[in-house]
């Protein structure tokens, strides 16, 4: 094609091109009577920066409870998302944050869950967004249940404060587990599992790290309440994972709840199922108060 014919093709298509992309922006959904900050920034590592998507319900008159989610991916892969998942939060008032974090291929672990802490120790400092520090709850899915898990169980244990420099107790009030990983050292060592132990870095063959990275082990008396689901027939992460969770907290006399979805994938649920989901979700924050 002639050089010239090209240059006015692309002309003629650069001002569409350019609609499309304002029509996409302008459906982006945004929640309404909420404060938006898109890609705030919570912490810097060298060249790479965490940022997180914050809502925050405008013109209320009390400090607001918070739902932290943590996105899944493997911990090498996947984005902090959209508003657009949130919605049954935004209905019921409460503010929304949803971080990005260092994946593998940024740093090994305990990097990711060091993010986490480091979000929830940004959102409890800032007054100005009004976070109720009592009503914080975690969640996430598969590696973001593990990271939600394994953060929120921590409570006042600092090993993975790298940089957070909030001074008053942190207790959450609770864990949302969407067939998260609670063994790590399990998860790397089964077939769908493998592939993701380069999180673990040159540790990948050491069982005791594995260990500290797993949220079973940190399973106590006070643990936060926590809610999980898992399908049986999850061919990633093991549906045991969320049963031997279940086992701990029970033995250990911790509120929590468990919704299992017969033959249900890895997060792949029906529409009716994710609704029923939402709806029980929904009602376990009710009764703890939050």
């Amino acid at each position: 094609m002639n050089k010239n014919i090209s240059v006015l093709l692309m002309l003629l298509v650069l001002p569409f091109i350019s609609l499309a992309q304002d029509e996409m922006a302008a459906k982006r959904y945004l929640p309404e009577k909420y404060d938006h900050y898109l890609d705030l920034s919570y912490k810097t590592v060298g060249d790479w920066q965490g940022v997180m998507d914050l809502f925050i319900p405008q013109n209320t008159t009390k400090s607001t409870p918070l739902i932290l989610f943590v996105h899944g991916g493997g911990w090498t892969q996947g984005s902090k998302g959209t508003a657009n998942q949130f919605k049954i939060f935004f209905k019921q008032g409460y503010a929304v944050a949803t971080i990005a974090y260092r994946l593998a291929k940024h740093a090994p672990a305990p990097a990711a869950v060091e993010d986490v802490r480091t979000a929830l120790c940004f959102l409890l400092k800032e007054t100005k967004y009004n976070i109720d520090p009592n009503k914080v709850v975690l969640m996430g899915g598969s590696a973001g249940g593990h990271l939600a898990l394994l953060a929120g169980y921590q409570g006042n244990n600092k090993q993975f404060d790298t940089d957070c420099d909030y001074k008053k107790p942190i207790k959450i009030a609770a864990i949302i587990n969407k067939f998260g990983i609670t063994d790590v050292w399990e998860y790397i060592n089964s077939k769908n599992g493998t592939r993701n132990a380069i999180w673990l870095g040159k540790k990948a063959k050491d069982q005791n790290f594995a260990k500290v990275l797993s949220p079973l082990m940190y399973v106590n008396k006070t643990s936060p309440p926590t809610f999980s689901v898992h399908g049986t027939a999850d061919q990633s992460v093991n549906y045991q994972h969320s049963v031997r969770l279940k086992e701990a907290l029970d033995k250990n006399g911790v509120k929590n709840e468990m919704i299992t979805v017969q033959d249900g994938l890895h997060g792949r649920f029906s529409s009716a199922k994710n609704a029923e989901i939402n709806s029980e979700i929904i009602k376990f924050l009710k009764n703890l108060g939050i």
